[in-house]
């Protein structure tokens, strides 16, 4: 199955970044595509399904494997028969960790259905692959920094998912502070109540206001009025008061960081810990401030979203 008579190639590869929503007050609107990349090799075949993983334990080799679902979804979305498949799937995003995992497997699998059926891509705008990654996923947050890249704003309305992608100023050095504990979406939303009293919720809505504005590149400011702006913006009162109690070792470490002047909060549901650090030296700061109970990971903002990089038409 393969050629330009069909109008589908038959082998693409893509990467896509790993990403953290919320970024404190921005509970499943915000979110931020970070320099860590999982990358998957799809080939179409006469029939059948081979799914070879490395870099993850425990995945699903099967239909039920998340760039799988998500393949056969967009074929579908696409209005294209269903081929057989054979994947090849780098992972270098940690699971369980509260960067994206999920989303990436998702995002990477919407994304090589689109170039193996040579559809418009993530470049042509968030759109119909946005829309599908939400009902996948979830929630926007998480696919739509990881589809588009940069700082996002993403919502759900009738029509479905959208977003708003911002370029996130030159001077912004994440650190990702990765512990060994895994912690599920689903059991951190356990964690939180079904109402807020008003004034925290009103709180936190001026918070994700003045923190959308501090992560543009278009808002000039000093280094150091930025961290100190980062630092107020990122207070939150909906969701992490809720769930750092469940993990004391990202707790304290949220808290740390955040005494020294760091904007520091949970990197989505937890565990991990991510540090919004303005320039190097804050940067090395909060790199420093942690010990051997997480893996700390200096990256890069991502600022291109989901790539193809290389698609083969003859299979």
């Amino acid at each position: 199955m393969g050629g330009a008579s069909s109008g589908v190639a038959g082998r693409v590869r893509v990467r896509v970044p790993a990403t953290s929503a919320n970024l404190g007050p921005g509970f499943d609107s915000f979110g931020l595509a970070l320099g860590l990349y999982d990358e998957v090799e799809v080939a179409l075949t006469a029939s059948g399904l081979t799914v070879d993983v490395t870099g993850a334990d425990a995945v699903a080799q099967d239909e039920t494997h998340l760039v799988v679902r998500a393949i056969r979804a967009a074929f579908d979305v696409l209005g294209r028969p269903q081929p057989g498949l054979a994947l090849r799937c780098v992972n270098r995003i940690p699971h369980g960790r509260g960067l994206g995992s999920s989303a990436a497997a998702i995002v990477a699998g919407i994304v090589a259905a689109a170039a193996l059926a040579e559809a418009d891509g993530p470049a042509s705008g968030a759109g119909w692959m946005l829309r599908l990654a939400d009902e996948l996923e979830g929630h926007p947050d998480n696919v739509a920094a990881a589809l588009v890249g940069g700082f996002t704003v993403a919502w759900s309305d009738a029509h479905g998912a959208d977003c708003l992608r911002v370029e996130p100023f030159e001077q912004v050095r994440p650190v990702v502070f990765v512990p060994t504990l895994r912690q599920s979406t689903e059991a951190s939303r356990g964690a939180l109540p079904e109402r807020v009293p008003l004034v925290d919720a009103a709180r936190t809505l001026g918070r994700a206001a003045l923190l959308a504005l501090a992560m543009s590149a278009a808002e000039p400011a000093a280094a150091d009025t930025r961290a100190t702006t980062l630092l107020r913006a990122t207070e939150d009162f909906l969701h992490q008061p809720y769930r750092l109690p469940a993990t004391a070792a990202t707790g304290e470490l949220v808290g740390r960081l955040r005494a020294m002047g760091i904007a520091a909060t949970l990197s989505g549901s937890g565990p991990s810990v991510l540090a919004l650090a303005v320039g190097g030296k804050q940067a090395t700061v909060a790199a420093g401030a942690v010990t051997g109970e997480f893996t700390v990971l200096p990256l890069s903002v991502d600022r291109g979203g989901a790539q193809v990089l290389t698609v083969d038409r003859n299979g």
